[in-house]
């Protein structure tokens, strides 16, 4: 498996970590830890070197899903996973975790132009979540996952984009509900992108894949995510996939 780790970013539905601008950094050479503290800075030559780089570079851009906030080990996180199953299946990728907890679209977009300094074939775009759960508007969702997409693909025209949908709480009424929940499918329709419609689908409200906090998932959890994100992104794995 190889498997990178260059951000640790927090996102779920319900209840994310808050952001802390003093933890944080827009620095995607900052490595973090499974429970989204920064760590030390890892020198450059240490990021994907242990092996040589094979099929395509797939880079999760996500929050503390992303980041597999809550868990012991960085294997048991969704992105540990896709990577284990795309080897099993005898798709080789090199996946990239850029995941941190908190993070919102508007930090994702300070983020990203860090985060292109290195190349990717794929984007799995996994922002929202906090937005929705602070009430923030989707429109504004919308254009920042819009500017993100757009500055990827300026640099690297032939990326594919995979983007992960969200759900908002309930608590800002109805009208906000359906609002936000549409802008990942508006999105996706715009750009050409790929879209898991629910990334947390048959985990969200079960006990039993849910860590402590009812919020975020455990190991089970995340092995169920992963199973949803690849079903998606095996496609654009294919020598004719693409957007």
């Amino acid at each position: 498996m190889r498997l990178t780790l260059i951000f640790v970013f927090g996102f779920l539905l319900g209840a994310c970590t808050a952001d802390d601008p003093s933890a944080q950094s827009a620095n995607p050479s900052v490595r973090s830890n499974a429970q989204g503290t920064a760590e030390s800075p890892a020198p450059e030559s240490s990021i994907d070197q242990t092996e040589e780089e094979t099929g395509p570079r797939v880079v999760f851009l996500g929050t503390s899903l992303t980041a597999g906030l809550g868990l012991e080990r960085e294997s048991d996180g969704y992105v540990a996973r896709v990577d284990q199953i795309a080897d099993s299946l005898g798709f080789p990728l090199l996946a990239v975790n850029a995941g941190v907890s908190g993070e919102t679209s508007a930090g994702g977009l300070r983020r990203i132009d860090w985060i292109l300094r290195e190349p990717m074939d794929v984007l799995v775009l996994e922002l929202g979540a906090n937005d929705g759960l602070r009430g923030q508007d989707p429109e504004a969702l919308r254009a920042n996952l819009l500017e993100i997409i757009a500055r990827t693909r300026t640099r690297y025209p032939d990326v594919r984009i995979l983007i992960a949908g969200m759900q908002a709480p309930p608590n800002f009424g109805l009208t906000y509900t359906a609002r936000f929940g549409i802008v990942f499918s508006e999105v996706a329709e715009e750009t050409r992108a790929a879209l898991i419609p629910f990334l947390l689908e048959g985990v969200a409200g079960v006990p039993e894949l849910n860590q402590d906090d009812r919020i975020h998932p455990t190991p089970e959890g995340h092995d169920l995510m992963a199973r949803t994100v690849w079903t998606h992104l095996q496609p654009l794995l294919a020598p004719t996939g693409g957007n």
